[in-house]
């Protein structure tokens, strides 16, 4: 068949210019390996073979398995970077407290229709409660605690209404 120029199927990837087929080189398996009655594959995962071989373009992302490398910039919007633990942030729910109530510092057991406010400040999250539209605010007794990440404020919260908020009892 002489000289027939071909197109390759991807012009980027690692096949750019030649045809397997047409050239008699057994086809790539899928996620890499050798290729029964063929030759090689390239253990690469699916990873685009025009990327370096050693991750350095990876974006955070690898594909064979091997760890992307640290893009090492200082302070990437981490708040623990910059010395500070960031603005006070809180989330708030309304709730029915189940039997017996909820115990508070300041006022003993409140009962009834109550608002739940989870707050996370200097490392620290703390648990408030207020009658439903008042004004007063109410420290919830024991529920005071340090948490490493200001982003586990959600699931400390979510664990907090489900188990405070008992409409049936």
């Amino acid at each position: 068949m002489g000289g027939q120029a071909l197109t390759p199927a991807d012009p980027g990837g690692a096949d750019a210019g030649t045809d397997p087929v047409a050239s008699g080189a057994a086809p790539a398996a899928p996620g890499g390996g050798a290729v029964p009655g063929g030759g090689a594959a390239t253990d690469r995962g699916g990873a685009d073979p025009a990327a370096p071989a050693d991750g350095a373009a990876t974006a955070g992302m690898t594909a064979d398995g091997r760890p992307a490398g640290s893009a090492e910039v200082p302070g990437a919007g981490m708040t623990a970077d910059a010395g500070g633990t960031g603005t006070p942030r809180e989330l708030t729910a309304d709730l029915v407290a189940g039997p017996g109530g909820v115990m508070t510092d300041e006022v003993g057991v409140v009962t009834g229709e109550l608002t739940l406010k989870t707050r996370y400040a200097d490392g620290q999250v703390t648990l408030a409660v207020q009658y439903k539209d008042a004004d007063e605010w109410y420290a919830v007794t024991g529920a005071a605690a340090k948490l490493a990440d200001p982003a586990d404020l959600d699931a400390v919260h979510t664990v907090a209404v489900a188990l405070l908020h008992r409409p049936e009892g």
